[in-house]
């Protein structure tokens, strides 16, 4: 019996479809793959954008958590400036006069212990006058390398940590020391500093307008909404030049 011979055309049809079916399936596995996570440094990445004011991220907080996400207004900066990093904390309460006992200094450990672009975070309970960082603190800080410091207390020595460009934030400025006032409790806990829950590794995001404390387990959620205010105000702001009315852009945007 004569071989039967399969034609070049159907040999080429049935490859295309393999490919086709092959070309599918990876289609629909990149689909089924869950989006990869944001690392740390994208996340910081996109909330050091200019146009990601700390006002808009205070927004975003507040839309992705249901709760407020930015400190008492009372935390001030020492100068103008802008930082954005990962929360390291420390917990300082008063001491007894008659409190002889040796007690670890978490607040220093923190201070030699926290990477790089950290944003060091003291509360100081029950000691909102006394200063928690002063000019030698503020230096090690320096030139290790962190981003600033927010401070649920005092701060002193602020023209030396301008001098520095060293920023701080705190709720009040006092040349009372910490020492022989205070003792350190823990280092790296959960800590309510300006009225806001923070907790270690939580984003930080600080300028002129105030602190916001970006959670970091909301912080994807965030920056995607962070697109989303920047793509609604660049089309608001065309609109507000042409009609000079902020009300004719919120008709169709919704956004202020």
């Amino acid at each position: 019996m004569p071989k039967t011979l399969i034609s070049p055309h159907l040999i080429k049809l049935i490859v295309t479809a393999l490919l086709t079916s092959i070309f599918c399936i990876l289609i629909l596995a990149a689909i089924a793959l869950p989006a990869r996570a944001m690392t740390p440094e994208q996340i910081i990445a996109a909330l050091q954008r200019p146009e990601n004011s700390t006002g808009n991220i205070a927004d975003a907080v507040e839309e992705a958590t249901g709760a407020r996400g930015w400190m008492s207004s009372d935390v001030k900066p020492i100068y103008d400036a802008r930082i954005v990093g990962r929360a390291a904390t420390a917990l300082m309460r008063p001491v007894l006069k008659n409190d002889t006992r040796k007690y670890q200094n978490h607040i220093l450990d923190i201070l030699d212990e926290a990477p790089p672009s950290s944003v060091l975070v003291y509360v100081m309970q029950d000691g909102l006058e006394i200063a928690a960082m002063g000019n030698l603190m503020g230096t090690t800080a320096k030139v290790r390398g962190l981003a600033g410091a927010v401070i649920d207390g005092a701060v002193r020595d602020i023209t030396e940590l301008r001098r520095l460009q060293f920023p701080v934030w705190s709720r009040r400025v006092s040349p009372a020391t910490s020492v022989g006032r205070m003792i350190s409790v823990d280092k790296q806990i959960p800590v309510k500093c300006g009225e806001i829950m923070v907790h270690p590794g939580d984003y930080i995001v600080a300028d002129a307008d105030g602190v916001v404390v970006v959670p970091s387990a909301a912080a994807e959620a965030v920056v995607d909404l962070l697109k989303k205010y920047d793509d609604k105000e660049s089309q608001m702001i065309p609109i507000i030049e042409r009609e000079k009315s902020m009300r004719k852009a919120l008709e169709k945007y919704n956004r202020y």
